[in-house]
């Protein structure tokens, strides 16, 4: 395995690579831009590369589908940590193109939604094409295939083009969460602002089966940043959920949750315990009456000096 080299969404320009170059180990590895993030994943799963840096979710979009299914299939891979990247897009044409010569445009599909108002007002007849990524869009552009594109406005110099409009997005303060993906290891040390991510399988379907795995987490006073139901491919009416919750896989009320799941279904994947990006220990609250781990513990020793006639 290259223990140096790191793999992203590329081409070179993507808001992920800017994402990747925000962590400090960056000036220090070999950065490899990949054509999707399968293949992103594959290099690290093959030992290409020691980890890759992916899209995971967007504040306006949720859920980035393709980096969700590939942590939920294949050889298992794990979280390391999280990055957030504020997001702002430019449209970039080449060099002397002028708006109303705009009437083809391409982006990444998650970054449509970002910018489809400002689309429609701007550029009301212009035909949108998906690109593999925002810079490969760019790519195109230069290539002669569109007009413009939707990219940061970094990526310009990389593909000979200029920024006609910049600081385009519908909603303001959006941002796209990445995540350093590796191959499964013993999770890094608890800081008290973590995240744990896991893909839950339902088992038989039948009413409140999905309530029951929520209730896994809600009785051990465990938070949800968030769930997303994925189809599984065995058929309609078949799912899987990717699930982000507060707090570290060695806090008790996290670690007797994901046994709890692991009772009740058939699968559970579990994807890492890492730090929240931008939240200090200081800045999340105390667990609510009951579930702390002290109170875990107590009620453990309760429940043996019980059992030996103690209690």
């Amino acid at each position: 395995m290259s223990a140096t080299r790191y793999t992203y969404l590329g081409p070179e320009g993507t808001f992920t690579e800017a994402a990747l170059r925000t962590l400090p180990e960056a000036a220090t590895r070999e950065l490899v831009p990949m054509v999707s993030v399968p293949a992103a994943l594959d290099a690290v799963r093959n030992g290409e590369a020691a980890a890759a840096l992916v899209p995971i979710e967007n504040s306006v979009e949720g859920g980035v589908t393709a980096t969700l299914d590939e942590l939920a299939g294949g050889e298992p891979l794990m979280i390391y940590r999280e990055v957030l990247l504020p997001i702002s897009f430019a449209l970039l044409v080449r060099p002397g193109t002028k708006l109303s010569d705009v009437k083809t445009v391409t982006g990444h599909p998650v970054s449509q939604p970002q910018v489809r108002n400002w689309l429609r007002a701007q550029l009301p007849h212009a035909l949108w094409e998906s690109a593999a990524s925002n810079a490969d869009g760019a790519r195109l552009v230069q290539e002669g295939r569109f007009d413009a594109a939707f990219a940061g406005e970094f990526a310009a110099a990389t593909y000979g083009l200029e920024p006609l409009v910049s600081e385009i997005h519908d909603a303001q303060n959006a941002e796209t969460r990445f995540v350093l993906v590796g191959r499964p290891a013993r999770p890094a040390a608890p800081t008290g602002a973590d995240k744990t991510s896991v893909v839950i399988w339902l088992g038989e379907d039948h009413p409140g089966a999905l309530l029951e795995l929520l209730q896994e987490f809600a009785v051990r006073g465990v938070n949800l940043m968030l769930i997303q139901s994925r189809p599984t491919g065995a058929g309609i009416g078949n799912y899987c959920f990717a699930v982000d919750a507060e707090g570290h896989i060695s806090d008790r009320r996290v670690g007797e949750a994901l046994m709890g799941l692991k009772r009740i279904c058939p699968k559970v994947r579990f994807l890492g315990s890492y730090p929240r990006a931008g939240v200090s220990a200081a800045d999340v609250g105390t667990p609510r009456p009951g579930t702390s781990d002290a109170e875990f513990i107590d009620a453990a020793d309760w429940l043996a000096r019980s059992q030996d006639g103690r209690g």
